[in-house]
């Protein structure tokens, strides 16, 4: 098992950046894969993200393509959220998520293929 706990979100211009991080505990951070969703009032959570188990290959939600980046190190055991020119529109709470791979899949971009979830920690961008 691996527990997931979300920092770095806060209150932001729009254009602005933040770097959300992401601590696991438990054993063999390396063994998972990594995922960023987000989730707005009313709306459904939304994928942002997914990094592989070594950090070398990534896939984006077109609507954050260009503008945010994974990274992971899992020496350290975090993963992060590097964001950048933000937008009204990515105001959300963001979660971190995990899960193994299954031989063959390389990227999980829906909710429900994730088996363990952070917290959350909100982001708020202002127009």
């Amino acid at each position: 098992q691996v527990q997931l706990v979300e920092s770095g979100g806060g209150l932001v211009q729009t254009g602005g950046s933040l770097r959300l991080s992401c601590a696991a505990s438990g054993r063999a951070f390396s063994n998972y894969v990594m995922g960023w969703f987000r989730q707005a009032p009313g709306k459904d959570r939304e994928f942002v993200g997914t990094t592989s188990r070594s950090g070398v290959v990534a896939e984006y939600a077109d609507s954050v393509k260009g503008r945010f980046t994974i990274s992971r190190d899992n020496a350290k055991n975090l993963a992060y959220l590097h964001m950048n020119l933000l937008k009204p529109e990515d105001t959300a709470v963001y979660y971190c998520a995990a899960r193994t791979l299954i031989p063959g899949t390389i990227f999980y971009t829906t909710p429900d293929k994730y088996t363990y979830w952070g917290q959350g920690t909100q982001v708020t961008v202002s127009s």
